[in-house]
């Protein structure tokens, strides 16, 4: 999927993940959770959230790196490689896929306020209806998600100022009536309702301007989804008695039939129907997009890869998803809390790994827009919080997650192995601990091309030139004058010129003006005999070229050569180069290029006026 598919603007963004979140965390789990852990679930409602930001912060900076369909999947198999990517997307698919068979048992549930059988049934026609606006395309998907999640938001307002003039102050004594580790399982419990936020990453290549508008709506739905989930559930634990909501799959319609008597429990099952029809929509949308990347990569058969010719979407992938769903509907409802909320903190897990491996592998193509502040912290934090909710959450939470990550190293090593070979950020760190060749620039390639697209860079005349210019990697301490003779020779065998002419042109231009622009960087610069020559020749030497006791150890050198007809592109090199050396990382970038091609990617991804 290219430019041309990015439809899904901010409020789209906003709206999927909001309404990703805003369906089961209030209208269905809050009873559940709280006959594990009392009147504590808020605070295990807080806990969650906080969790989930220490994802949300490695989500938004991987998927501003890389807004490719697949979400954490992609970024997880560039960092960890294919079998750990694997085991995520598929992950990552059952999860979402569960959530959204979740979400329209949701609607069975809340449907017998309005009709005296059971309607599985009709979740199972609007799981089929979602498959189909989905395929339809994802613009069509994301206008019905903030209808929908609009309407959502108006009536948990009106739920707010209805029902806090009854809150009871004596239903939260004692709070943590169960004690503190109940409380610790319930925010594991209850982190099915965060699943929002790997929805987005799951669709980052159909985001407008995504290294903004990704990391801006995730925390923008992140805090607003926390402030609403505390807030009704506060407000639900004031409202009914706590034998009344242990035992409750419909909380905000119980606590609005106290309030505002049964006109208010029929209003909101309705409200609660729309955010579980938003929910099962999103998850839809967004689960589909891990078979589609799984099988561009080749770990899944190509057909799910593919694309359909009228409206752009990954049609079969959708319609494999769409069947899942409506299959799992019939599932029992702990169960699918259970299993979505453990795989999903597996795969926020794996993103803080993902952060750590691409930061501390020095691939210099790894270029976020958005970076965790106080990094390394949230990630370790985040993941050792994680990882003692899943233990404190039972052995069933455990069990799920072996089995699903035993099922998904089956599909790799039975399919996916064999036919997909692709290098990873942690080969690089190997490669530096044991001083072993283990990777080519495959991966700092692919990097490449998704910054030039993520950042809309079309290339130049500049570009080309740096394409074809002549790199020299120097390793040996020198003087310039010594630098002008290798240069001489290298132009003398490009353009037939003496390279003695050369040699004198260059030292001449050196002794009258200088070249020296900074203590690190130098451009000599001279015109040539002749037609339509341009050559640029690019020095690195870390141990610096000596030009004047000033410039002592000048470690960056742009050598250019034309004729006189060329002037003008001359002159635009230099600018371009100006723009290029003044950027605040290049010193940093330049001496901790690995080869060649990496002082090359600098050029060509840096952030310049392009004409």
């Amino acid at each position: 999927m290219g430019k041309a598919h990015r439809k899904l603007n901010l409020l789209d963004i906003f709206s999927i993940a909001a309404g990703a979140m805003i369906s089961s965390g209030i209208f269905i789990i809050p009873g559940l959770a709280f006959k594990t852990a009392g009147p504590s679930i808020l605070f295990s409602y807080f806990l969650a959230g906080i969790l989930a930001f220490t994802g949300l912060l490695s989500i938004s900076e991987l998927s501003s790196a890389m807004p490719k369909s697949g979400g954490d999947y992609y970024y997880i198999t560039r960092s960890l490689g294919p079998m750990v990517g694997t085991v995520s997307g598929l992950s990552s698919w059952f999860a979402l896929c569960l959530k959204s068979s979740f979400a329209l048992i949701g609607i069975a549930e809340f449907g017998i306020y309005f009709f005296n059988f059971d309607i599985r049934f009709v979740a199972v026609i609007f799981s089929l209806i979602f498959t189909l606006v989905n395929i339809v395309g994802v613009k069509n998907a994301g206008k019905t998600q903030v209808g929908m999640v609009a309407f959502v938001l108006f009536f948990v307002s009106v739920f707010a100022l209805i029902t806090f003039k009854h809150v009871n102050p004596a239903h939260f004594k004692p709070f943590a009536s169960h004690g503190i580790m109940p409380m610790i399982a319930a925010a594991g419990y209850v982190f099915v309702s965060y699943g929002g936020l790997l929805k987005i990453a799951s669709m980052a290549e159909e985001v407008e301007n995504p290294s903004k508008n990704i990391p801006i709506g995730l925390l923008v739905s992140l805090v607003s989804v926390m402030v609403i989930y505390i807030g009704t559930v506060f407000l639900t634990i004031g409202v009914l008695p706590a034998g009344v909501l242990e035992s409750s799959l419909t909380p905000v319609s119980d606590a609005a039939n106290i309030s505002y008597g049964r006109p208010g429990a029929y209003l909101f099952a309705f409200v609660a129907v729309i955010a579980f029809f938003a929910t099962a929509n999103a998850g839809i949308m967004a689960a589909s997009r891990y078979p589609f990347a799984l099988s561009k990569d080749k770990l899944l058969p190509s057909l799910l890869g593919r694309e359909n010719a009228k409206f752009q979407t990954p049609h079969y992938s959708i319609l494999l998803t769409g069947a899942f769903v409506t299959s799992a509907i019939f599932l029992e409802v702990d169960m699918l809390i259970k299993a979505a909320s453990t795989v999903l903190i597996v795969n926020y897990i794996l993103s803080n790994l993902s952060v750590v491996v691409l930061r501390e592998s020095g691939i210099l193509n790894y270029r976020p827009t958005f970076k965790t502040p106080l990094y390394p912290l949230p990630q370790i934090l985040g993941t050792i919080g994680f990882a003692f909710i899943i233990i404190n959450m039972g052995n069933a939470a455990i069990l799920i997650s072996i089995v699903l990550i035993t099922f998904s190293l089956f599909v790799f090593l039975f399919y996916g192995m064999k036919r997909s070979a692709r290098e990873y950020a942690l080969l690089h760190i190997i490669e530096r601990i044991t001083s072993k060749e283990l990777t080519s620039r495959f991966l700092e390639n692919e990097l490449r091309e998704v910054i030039r697209e993520r950042d809309n860079i079309v290339e130049d005349k500049f570009d080309k030139l740096v394409k074809e210019s002549d790199f020299i990697d120097m390793k040996e301490k020198t003087d310039y004058e010594g630098l002008f003779r290798i240069i001489s020779e290298r132009i003398s065998t490009s353009t037939g010129i003496q390279k003695d002419e050369i040699f004198s042109k260059l030292m001449d231009r050196e002794k009258k003006y200088g070249t020296t622009i900074s203590e690190d960087i130098a451009i000599p610069h001279i015109v040539i005999d002749g037609e339509k020559i341009f050559r640029l020749f690019i020095v690195r030497n870390p141990e610096g070229i000596f030009f004047d006791e000033e410039h002592s150890r000048v470690k960056s050198i742009f050598i250019l050569v034309g004729t006189l007809d060329e002037r003008n592109f001359h002159l635009r090199a230099l600018a371009s180069i100006a723009q290029i050396v003044t950027d605040s990382h290049f010193d940093d970038n330049w001496c901790k290029a690995k080869h060649c091609e990496d002082l090359k990617d600098i050029m060509l991804l840096s952030k310049r006026r392009r004409s």
